[in-house]
């Protein structure tokens, strides 16, 4: 999971980088050109940076990431992602703590100062899902997809089939949680109709214990740490789930092993589940896009899973990416023969226009 979303990593890094490359390889062409003339006069110092200025210039570089709780996988990719593109004054991403994918759409689509999310590739249609909200399709987008969620269902190991679960009480984590939407989705899905709760995890599984919840859900990429740090002793499990074709067009078929669980799979054994994919999403502002073209990166077989499950309209190529000021633009292309249409995203607002969101 962190492979394939240190390779999104890269791409993101890629892209930002475009911006410093540009300028100094034109400064490189200038002086090129002008070899042949006298050296022009050193130019004076310039003048110091005011108060205004360093103000516009750290929002302006500034990214803010709504994330996941602590120490769910959200929050640490976030905080990987501010180590990682970390470009002193012209980059800074900053980490956000939030309740997981479910809050950061609302988050992505209504909050001021919010510019990216850690969201999934069914956000839309739980947004969609909304009354209240219009036009969902025309104020969220994706940049990059990152990696794969699993399904995991922890329950007493008398419980070997799901469909036993049917009219008991099951916890879906905090409301608003991805686990909350997700989780409660593919459960719907599978025609489970169960008696959902929302409790923290660590609450869930003391109650879990305690008999008083018949299941706890976790939709969070392997291996979950709340998950792996259960101790089930001799009474649970992960639960099997199986992929039903009603499912198909927004989940897919998952595993989780020994390797990924030691304490509630045995040695050898291979649980199926389901997956949803994670994506980073953005607000689509409707002006200032960039036209910066990214070729799908072709995919090495430990980060073939991680293509399923894209948005949908599939695995495309992305013809612009939210980006600094002055990042270079490039040409577009059409869609090539390997199929892939083209998908136009925003630029990433500065902060002073967060207050246009409406």
């Amino acid at each position: 999971m962190r492979r394939s979303f240190f390779l999104g990593l890269t791409l993101i890094a890629a892209l930002l980088g475009a911006a410093s490359e540009a300028p100094a390889q034109n400064a490189a062409g200038v002086k090129a050109r002008g070899s042949s003339r006298a050296p022009a006069a050193p130019a004076a110092p310039a003048a110091p940076m005011s108060e205004a200025a360093l103000g516009e210039r750290m929002n302006a570089n500034t990214v803010a990431v709504v994330s996941g709780t602590p120490g769910g996988t959200y929050f640490r990719m976030a905080s990987d992602m501010a180590f990682v593109l970390d470009d002193g004054d012209d980059l800074r991403i900053l980490p956000i703590l939030g309740k997981g994918a479910g809050q950061n759409a609302y988050d992505i689509r209504f909050l001021k100062g919010v510019d990216l999310g850690f969201v999934r590739t069914d956000t839309l249609d739980q947004l969609r899902e909304d009354k209240r909200l219009t036009n969902v399709d025309r104020h969220i987008t994706y940049i990059a997809r990152l990696f794969n969620d699993e399904l995991h269902v922890i329950a007493p190991r008398e419980v070997t089939d799901i469909r036993q679960l049917a009219g008991k009480k099951v916890s879906f984590d905090v409301k608003g949680s991805g686990t909350d939407y997700t989780g409660r989705s593919m459960f719907k899905g599978l025609g489970l109709d169960i008696e959902a709760v929302n409790i923290d995890q660590a609450a869930a599984f003391d109650l879990l214990k305690r008999g008083e919840l018949a299941a706890v859900v976790s939709v969070a990429a392997k291996p979950v740490a709340v998950v792996a740090g259960f101790d089930p002793g001799e009474r649970f499990h992960v639960l099997p789930v199986p992929f039903v074709d009603v499912l198909a067009d927004r989940y897919f078929p998952a595993t989780l092993t020994a390797k990924d669980y030691p304490k509630l799979v045995p040695e050898g054994a291979t649980v199926n589940t389901l997956a949803v994919g994670t994506v980073l999403g953005a607000y689509n502002w409707p002006a200032k896009r960039l036209l910066l073209e990214v070729r799908r990166v072709p995919q090495a077989p430990a980060s073939r899973e991680m293509a399923r499950g894209q948005p949908r309209g599939g695995a495309r190529e992305l013809e612009a990416f939210p980006g600094r000021p002055g990042m270079a633009r490039r040409p577009q292309r059409r869609p090539g023969h390997d199929g892939l249409e083209p998908r136009r995203l925003p630029a990433l607002p500065q902060r002073s226009q967060a207050c246009l969101r409406s």
